[in-house]
């Protein structure tokens, strides 16, 4: 998770270290007359609880109990869930005022919740499947302890699924973070996972792996060649104090940017629409100031398309920063990490790739173009773009010919592994 740019949780709590705040919550909804005991159990009464069903629009009148697991007679209502489960052998269980036995799945997230973050607080996250009975329930438990119980924002995320089908370990089709990132660079991942909006499914797809590498590629491209023009160019920013002046275009296109990131982060995180729009103009921006740099130009003018490239380049990266995009090390290691990774995928080395591009030289030397266009067509269906500058070439991953027969095959050996174990 650190490789993806995910901060540390400030607290990872075990349950196993909270039993008492769970029984004295469990006390709690007993005394308030929201819990009863059954031989060693204690439920729930959802009936005690009038709001049950808001979050997830479930009524209870709706709900048909027994279809998938048989009800307990104890209940008084089929839905009540348990709070605490007597003791079964075999399993690790706690001393109790209602005898020996472990807490329900539900009753922990509410104590350890309100242990960390007290019954208020601002956000609780989950995936879209845990809005019911898991999340319902936490809000039940939640308020019968403490009335004043409350979450500000609940956020439920899309799952990430293969072939349109949830990944999971019992499936056998689920791929490792560790085992994408042998292949691809995390900050690719990342970007991947982001440009989906955070409630929607998101389909694990090679295609799109390649196409979130080309475009990181790119972006740390743009911003390494504009560092290095500004690094060059350190000299002619005069240093009297004055601010320096933007262009028209460059201070529209950082408004732009602004605005539009602020109002995509604030409609429900979209992070999926941030990458685009604006984003993408201020990276062709930043590139068509670097080709304005290489002409020749008037001293003020000069200072102008100096101090936009400057500002652009700032705010882009306050987008990076905050998407967690933005590099922990300089934009020429990650670069070459990038690298790196494409020639794993291709099956390649850097000398493969330089013995290719000085064979194709040659060739172009001898006017044999259809060669040498093979040759580039070659490389570029393994990912491997080559381009020509002048009497230089050099090369940049891409996205190569659709080879979704990788993901197939390492989820068949997940699936194996799963079935096996």
């Amino acid at each position: 998770m650190a490789d993806l740019q995910c901060l540390s949780p400030t607290h990872e709590p075990r349950v196993s270290d909270h039993i008492e705040h769970i029984k004295d919550m469990i006390t709690q909804i007993i005394n308030k007359d929201f819990g009863y005991v059954v031989d060693g159990d204690v439920f729930f009464a959802v009936d005690k609880f009038p709001n049950y069903g808001n979050l997830s629009g479930q009524r209870l009148e709706n709900n048909r109990a027994g279809e998938r697991v048989a009800v307990d007679s104890r209940k008084c209502n089929p839905s009540d869930f348990a709070l605490w489960k007597a003791a079964k052998p075999g399993e690790p269980s706690w001393d109790s005022p209602w005898g020996h036995g472990r807490p329900g799945w539900h009753i922990e997230c509410s104590a350890m919740s309100a242990h960390y973050l007290s019954f208020k607080f601002d956000i609780h996250g989950g995936g879209l499947d845990l809005i019911f009975p898991h999340h319902e329930n936490e809000i039940a438990q939640s308020c019968a302890a403490c009335e004043e119980s409350d979450v500000s924002y609940w956020m439920h995320n899309g799952h990430v699924t293969n072939n349109n089908e949830k990944m999971s370990k019992s499936l056998g089709n689920f791929f490792t973070i560790r085992q994408i990132t042998e292949r691809y660079h995390p900050l690719a991942l990342r970007y991947f996972l982001i440009n989906a909006q955070y409630r929607s499914p998101l389909n694990y797809s090679v295609v799109q792996l390649e196409g979130a590498s080309e475009a990181v590629f790119y972006i740390y491209q743009t911003l390494k060649d504009c560092q290095d023009a500004l690094s060059q160019l350190k000299e002619e920013i005069p240093k009297d104090g004055k601010p320096a002046r933007t262009a028209p275009d460059a201070k529209e296109c950082i408004s732009k940017l602004c605005n539009e990131f602020q109002a995509k982060m604030s409609d429900d995180l979209s992070t999926s629409l941030i990458l685009t729009g604006a984003f993408l103009e201020a990276l062709k921006l930043v590139n068509n100031l670097l080709t304005m740099l290489k002409k020749k130009q008037q001293k003020q003018q000069r200072l102008l398309v100096i101090q936009s490239l400057v500002e652009v380049e700032k705010e882009v990266e306050k987008v990076l920063d905050v998407l967690g995009l933005l590099p922990p090390y300089s934009y020429t290691e990650v670069l070459l990490q990038l690298k790196e990774k494409a020639l794993t995928r291709a099956g390649l080395v850097e000398d493969d790739v330089v013995r290719i591009i000085n064979e194709r030289t040659e060739v172009r030397r001898n006017k044999d173009f259809l060669k040498s266009d093979q040759m580039r067509s070659e490389l570029q269906a393994k990912g491997i773009a080559l381009m020509d500058a002048g009497t230089e070439t050099i090369w940049r991953p891409c996205v190569p010919v659709q080879q979704e027969h990788e993901a197939d095959e390492i989820a068949q050996e997940n699936k194996a592994s799963s079935e096996s174990s």
